[in-house]
Formats: structure tokens, sequence, C-alpha cells
């Protein structure tokens, strides 16, 4: 089997192994079904996800003008404390901030390589955690605009971390723990904007990934600098493909890569 097309993040299925799928223009590929079965990558040229145009990636599969022009790029995707949207003052594009920024998001909890805060629209749950690659979340609060959600995760930051060791991560050197304990610990540091919207009586959700073997090292494969790569796929976990050799491969890092993938 050959796929040809240029790469975006693995869109995903919740169950139980979660269900992953590689979207290509003409075609898709269910990425568990080719477990234990060798790849081959060949990365052929660039293409922006926003202007298509056969330029290096400068971030998130934008082309380094694309990144500082689109809206969906703006500084408060990555600083969700930054939206003014509901003041009704643009970024970019108000029209598309609105849409964006104007709807329920949640703060949450998520256990990926160590318990971090973060933020995501409502429709991204659990979308947000797969990517993250956390096997256990749950939601602080359910705020009606994005501005409200950054605000509470920049207050909760000053108390827990909000980044992932992606390599943690990867090799599973991860510990459980009461979310919900942790929940309720963190409620004294939410800011009174945000109080009333604090989630009282909810669980963790707890997330299995497809993972034959996890890797004991990891080394991360970079297209630019090794644009043929081979090798037997043995997991699936946030948005990283596992290989036998311990490499690792970031796709939504990758975005904007066309590339050639076979199954063989």
């Amino acid at each position: 089997m050959h796929y040809k097309g240029v790469l975006r993040k693995m869109q995903t299925e919740l169950g139980r192994p979660i269900q992953y799928y590689m979207l290509f223009e003409d075609n898709y590929l269910n990425v568990n079904q080719v477990l234990n079965k060798e790849i081959t990558l060949n990365f052929i040229k660039f293409q922006c996800l926003n202007c298509g145009k056969d330029l290096p990636i400068f971030r998130q599969g934008f082309c380094k003008s694309c990144f500082f022009e689109t809206p969906s790029a703006g500084d408060w995707i990555m600083r969700p404390e930054l939206s003014t949207a509901h003041l009704g003052k643009e970024d970019r594009d108000l029209d598309y901030e609105k849409k964006v920024q104007l709807q329920p998001h949640i703060v949450y909890l998520a256990n990926s390589s160590n318990i971090k805060v973060g933020v995501t629209r409502k429709s991204q749950v659990p979308t947000r955690w797969i990517d993250q690659g956390a096997h256990e979340a749950i939601e602080i609060v359910e705020v009606p605009n994005r501005y409200l959600a950054g605000i509470t995760e920049v207050a909760l930051k000053d108390h827990i971390g909000d980044k992932t060791n992606w390599r943690k991560m990867l090799t599973n050197d991860v510990d459980d723990e009461d979310l919900v304990s942790w929940r309720n610990k963190l409620k004294a540091y939410i800011p009174a904007e945000a109080n009333e919207y604090f989630i009282e009586h909810n669980q963790e959700t707890h997330l299995e990934f497809p993972v034959l073997e996890y890797p004991k090292k990891v080394k991360s494969l970079n297209l630019t600098k090794t644009p043929n790569y081979k090798g037997v796929l043995m997991g699936i976990k946030g948005q990283y493909l596992m290989f036998q050799d311990n490499t690792v491969f970031n796709v939504r890092g990758s975005e904007g890569y066309y590339v050639s993938l076979g199954i063989n």
C-alpha cells in the first residue's frame, strides 16, 4: 500500500484503544491496522497548509509569511489569555476570532508525563488530551470564552506545570495521579471571574493508546535531516509514531511536509 500527500495532525477516535487516522487528499489510513508492519516514509517537498506553496515550514504547518498573517496562528492560540474577541477587538480577523474564541472552553488537568494544566475548546475534548498523550485527564472549569480560560490557566500555572516532557511520555515513564484531589486543591487559585464555572462533580477520563512496545530511549526523526526512513511501527501515542529501533516521529510537528508513505 502506498499513500502520498501533505501531513496533517492525525485524526483520532475515542476507543480502547484509541483509533488513529492519517488523512490524505484522496485516501486515508487507519494507522492502528499497520502496527507491527514496516513503514517507509519519504519527504518530497513542503506544502504550506495556508498558501499551498513549496516553501520551508516555519511553524504549525505554515511558511513564515503565512504564520505571521493567517488568523489561525495568532498569538492567542498559544496564549489564550491574549484573546480579545469578547471585547470586539481584532487581532488579525475578528470574524474568525469570534468564531473560535467565543465558544465554551475547558481548563483541564492532564497527566502525560506529569500533571499539567491546559486549555481547549469544549468541542476538542477528549481530542486535545489524546494529542498530548495523556493517559488520564479531568476538566476543572468550563467557561464561555477563551479569555476566561486563559486567565484561569495563567493563575493555575503558578501552582502546577503547563508543559509535557515528551520523552517521558513516549517511554511511558509515567505515574497515575489522583486528579480529582488535584482539581479540588487548585479550586482556591481560580480567578474570581471564573470561580462560578468550577466543575464540582466529575471523574477522571482514562485513555488507552495503541502501543505494542514502548521505546527505551527515544531518537526523533526530522525529515529535513533524514528525508528517507524505514522502520517497523510499534505504537502510536499523542501525535507520535513509535518504531522498533526507538525512532519516534511527530506527525503534528511535521505538518506541511508532503510525503510518500509505504506499508510493506
